[in-house]
């Protein structure tokens, strides 16, 4: 097999030719789409689901799933804003706010890693508590009036164009790269993923990475609320509401196969872009939206069944050239 044949097909490939082809019809419909301040924009418009898809890629590839996330998201923001009220110093609230996502993680973490219930259980049912917790801090109202240094953070660039969020997005992926790709635990993650029984025999401690794999989502989900409140200047209880189902899409979208042990950041990170730029031109076109959502829900099935549709072309052209 040459190597072009073998990047043609690459799941990676399809999404690079995917999303050239929605940047290309963006670009059509709107002469400022290819825009520098356009990208930026629609880049930030979505930043903090980004951040969040990066620690549920290491979640799904270890065979499991965080359906929680964006609850935490409302939770750590709800707590922030709440402190903050109450006269706690914005970076002490910020703090609260970070320690209440490890707190959610490691929630998480004990029934699915040490009692053995199921992590789609355990995170819907985190999913529904988180955000009533949140609801309790906030009830009805929405709070703002946050130190001005705060709301830079996530409104003001710092780098050129580029928000605190978007670098801090940039710094993540590059750290959960190495991570996943050239570290024995990411080794461990994708063997956990593959066959959790073969890893325990092996001698990996299943129980400590899957902790650390959820302490490292909600953390995440955590400081992604936190950044989400700086974007808006304001909380509510609602905060994040349904972000799960754009995460997950990305994640699946990105080639990371939903049982485990395949997949890699690059992948995500082309689905990140081509769900962005989806949107960005479903707005254009002036697509509500509920639709925008339904397209969206249509690529989670896609991204779950596509990949095996792949697998087997690809062993039909191995087949062929044998």
């Amino acid at each position: 097999m040459t190597g072009a044949g073998a990047a043609l097909k690459r799941w990676e490939t399809l999404m690079f030719v995917l999303l050239v082809a929605i940047i290309a019809l963006n670009s059509l419909d709107s002469r400022y789409f290819l825009s520098i301040g356009n990208f930026v924009n629609l880049f930030q418009l979505s930043i903090e689901k980004s951040i969040v898809a990066l620690t549920m890629t290491l979640v799904i590839i270890g065979g499991e799933i965080d359906l929680s996330v964006a609850s935490v998201m409302g939770l750590a923001a709800c707590v922030a804003a709440w402190t903050f009220q109450h006269g706690a110093p914005m970076p002490l609230a910020v703090l609260l706010a970070l320690a209440a996502g490890i707190v959610a993680g490691l929630n998480n973490a004990f029934w699915i890693a040490y009692v053995g219930l199921p992590s789609l259980a355990v995170t819907l049912a985190g999913l529904i508590g988180y955000r009533g917790v949140a609801r309790i801090f906030l009830e009805d109202r929405a709070i703002g009036g946050f130190p001005e240094w705060f709301n830079q953070l996530g409104q003001q660039p710092i780098i050129g164009p580029l928000t605190a969020s978007i670098v801090i997005f940039f710094i993540l992926f590059v750290f959960f790269a190495v991570i996943l790709h050239s570290s024995a635990l990411g080794r461990m993650i994708y063997a956990i993923g593959s066959n959790v029984q073969a890893a325990r025999y092996s001698g990996v401690r299943v129980g400590l990475i899957k902790t650390d794999l959820f302490v490292a989502s909600a953390f995440v989900a955590a400081l992604a609320g936190v950044l989400y409140a700086a974007r808006l200047g304001s909380v509510r209880g609602d905060m994040a509401e349904g972000f799960e189902l754009d995460i997950i899409t990305a994640v699946l979208l990105g080639g990371v196969s939903i049982f485990g042990g395949k997949g890699n950041l690059a992948g995500v990170g082309l689905a990140i872009l081509v769900i962005l730029n989806l949107r960005n031109g479903m707005g254009l076109a002036n697509i509500t939206g509920n639709t925008q959502n339904y397209v969206i829900g249509g690529l989670l099935v896609f991204s779950v069944l596509a990949p095996n549709v792949w697998q087997d072309v690809r062993n039909t052209w191995r087949g062929r050239e044998i």
